[in-house]
């Protein structure tokens, strides 16, 4: 093969779909922006980030929506050092293969002392479980707690409590080296029951979602699984090397993976029942949530498909599983990574984002042009054979599908601002405490392509949402970092053969963000890029802090200083089922402020891309001091109001009658 071919234009903006003549194509015609001369580029914002914050600045002004606070990231001080180590698939190695897609990250009480710990997933090393200490800070507990998991390529975390015994069990999905379920001993202590439960699946697996699909009161679970995109030759760290055409395996059927659906027979162990039930998806899928879309009480899956359209699986009496796609949703998104449910414009009906990450490869963007990145992606470009149903049926972008009720929804996405550029998975939550739930969106494509921003879009009213990442300080990153060293090569040495060490050898070689010193010691530069992500009281001052997965990085540990700068009124609602599972996954609660508002939230436990958090619901109650209610429509399908006035800065748990 010949290295120095450059890829052309065209080519470029659809590389994902034509494959890479090689890394060095990629590098050198579809950078979009300027290339890194070292690490010393970290040291300073680049221009087009300083304008972008200029142009929120002035919007900002203009809205009336509270953004008067800010985050840091205060991950030294927290004691994290957990860091992200990829597979060479996605470093020095790299192909377009869902390697790419990265970790999750996730957040429960696992001791019971009241403080939310955080999970973090990775492919190389181990995942780690860190406890909370209180006053911001936390140590790494993931050995004393049994959680040592070398090398397992890992991919997703779920926590979820699924004996009833009042303290979380977690769940990891991985890339062929076997999910694994461990039971919570009651202390933080955790034991392996995967063979015992019937979960070790083996392949591609990826998202994973529980909920109690047939009202027994125990929680089930339901598995993503990619496809096959990877071969049986092992590279280093023991990961499995991904298919030179991975990213074509939707077009070979005898690639698919289906999805596994477990029902819980309670005492730990699950049935696969995805035949049973008529549940038999062999989408593409790298996540799914769940919504109750026609109101009758039992939880349809939406799953996701990367490289098709997303399909919604009705769920008939807990009994049966149909799909009913065409019927709620006549276009639906193609190539989507993350979706969250939530009532964003506060009419009492339960909405759909999702967020499509795929689209926006199609088309190389330069850097600054933020209008392109606020559009759809063009199609155009893309090989019809490559969507083999055609693309008059789809979507390609995010999409907010707003609850017209009696099964009808409607596409607004461009008209309320949400439609953003290179997404992974949004993150819902309330992060101004004015009632209205905002966005956080997980974005970026690291290595070989330039830096993406994320999103944080604060909710005008449930009228539109204000680009905001910049004025809130969570764009530019701490001390303006777009990249960082992705990965070293010994040219001199074992690495001699790397085409790398001739390209970077070129006098134009800094133009692809990589430095050979007289020793031949290269080192290649990448994007900083977020894959996941929680919303939570990190620090307990009553505020929604946001910690991240970074991909092949350090995690982002977000505080927000609201709570110090303004007088905020919230409440914190725990559900404590018992005709229900115990943790009340499934739940819708309202929030009912003085003077009628409704602020109604579903208690899914979801959480950007392939993350999740076991935690109470947040609802900021704006000016108000007190809720005069709270109504809980149960999974058993029961309702229950408990009857104030409720002081706000208050946590309530709530349990079912």
């Amino acid at each position: 093969m010949d290295f120095r071919v450059a890829v052309s234009t065209k080519t470029c903006r659809h590389l994902w779909v034509c494959g890479i003549a090689s890394t060095l194509s990629l590098l050198a015609s579809c950078s979009g922006s300027p290339r890194a001369k070292g690490p010393a580029a970290n040291a300073s914002t680049p221009a087009w980030l300083l304008d972008r914050g200029r142009e929120e600045a002035k919007l900002a002004a203009q809205s009336g929506v509270l953004h008067d606070f800010r985050f840091t990231d205060q991950r030294e001080a927290s004691g994290i050092n957990f860091l992200n180590r990829v597979v060479d698939d996605a470093g020095k190695d790299y192909k377009l293969v869902h390697y790419d897609h990265g970790n999750g990250v996730c957040a429960a009480d696992v001791d019971g002392d009241g403080l939310p710990d955080l999970y973090f997933a990775t492919q190389l090393g181990t995942n780690q479980l860190w406890k909370n200490l209180g006053n911001g800070r936390f140590a790494n507990i993931t050995e004393q707690a049994g959680l040592t998991m070398p090398d397992a390529i890992a991919v997703t975390c779920s926590f979820a409590d699924i004996d009833n015994d009042g303290d979380p069990d977690l769940f990891v999905t991985t890339v062929r080296h076997g999910n694994r379920l461990f039971e919570n001993l009651g202390n933080g202590k955790f034991r392996e029951i995967t063979q015992a439960a019937g979960v070790g699946y083996v392949g591609h697996s990826s998202g994973a979602v529980f909920f109690d699909y047939d009202g027994d009161g125990l929680l089930d679970l339901f598995v993503t699984n990619v496809g096959v995109y990877t071969s049986n030759h092992r590279g280093p760290g023991g990961y499995y090397v991904g298919l030179d055409d991975a990213f074509k395996g939707h077009l070979h059927p005898e690639r698919a993976e289906r999805r596994i659906l477990y029902h819980n027979l309670g005492h730990n162990r699950f049935k696969d029942v995805s035949a049973e039930v008529g549940l038999v998806d062999k989408s593409w899928s790298g996540d799914a949530t769940v919504l109750d879309i026609n109101h009758d009480g039992f939880p349809d899956l939406y799953i996701l498909d990367m490289q098709g359209g997303d399909h919604l699986w009705l769920n008939e009496g807990g009994k049966h599983f149909r799909d009913a796609t065409a019927k709620y949703f006549p276009k639906v998104p193609w190539g989507s990574m993350g979706a969250k449910v939530f009532d964003f414009n506060g009419d009492g009906l339960l909405d759909l984002f999702v967020t499509s990450m795929h689209p926006d490869m199609w088309v190389n963007i330069s850097a600054g042009d933020w209008a392109a990145e606020g559009r759809k992606a063009d199609s155009s470009t893309v090989a019809p054979g490559m969507i083999p149903e055609g693309k008059a049926g789809f979507i390609f972008g995010n999409e907010l599908f707003a609850n017209k009720g009696h099964g009808k929804f409607e596409e607004v996405s461009d008209s309320l601002g949400v439609e953003t550029y290179w997404p992974w998975g949004p993150t819902v939550d309330d992060f101004n405490a004015d009632g209205w739930d905002d966005i956080f969106i997980a974005a970026g494509m690291n290595f070989p392509f330039r830096y993406g921003i994320n999103s944080l879009l604060l909710n005008e009213g449930g009228h539109h949402f204000l680009p905001s990442e910049f004025v809130l300080g969570v764009e530019p990153r701490k001390n303006g970092a777009t990249q960082q060293v992705w990965f070293t090569l010994e040219c001199n040495g074992g690495d001699a053969f790397n085409p790398l060490c001739t390209e970077c050898s070129k006098p134009d070689a800094s133009a692809m963000g990589c430095q050979l010193d007289a020793k031949r010691h290269l080192t290649m530069m990448g994007s900083l890029g977020t894959r996941s992500a929680v919303a939570l009281d990190l620090d307990g001052d009553g505020d929604l802090d946001i910690v991240t997965n970074e991909f092949n990085g350090y995690p982002q540990i977000l505080i927000s200083d609201l709570a110090q700068r303004h007088r905020i009124h919230f409440l914190k609602v725990s559900l404590h089922g018992t005709h229900s599972n115990r943790e009340g996954l499934g739940a819708e609660v309202t929030v009912v402020l003085p003077g009628g508002r409704r602020i109604l939230k579903p208690l899914d436990g979801k959480s950007g891309y392939l993350s999740q958090s076991d935690l109470p619901l947040y609802f900021g109650l704006a000016d108000a001091d007190h809720a005069d209610r709270i109504e809980v429509r149960w999974p058993s399908g029961r309702r229950q109001t408990v009857v104030g006035p409720i002081n706000s800065g208050r946590t309530i748990e709530v349990v079912e009658p």
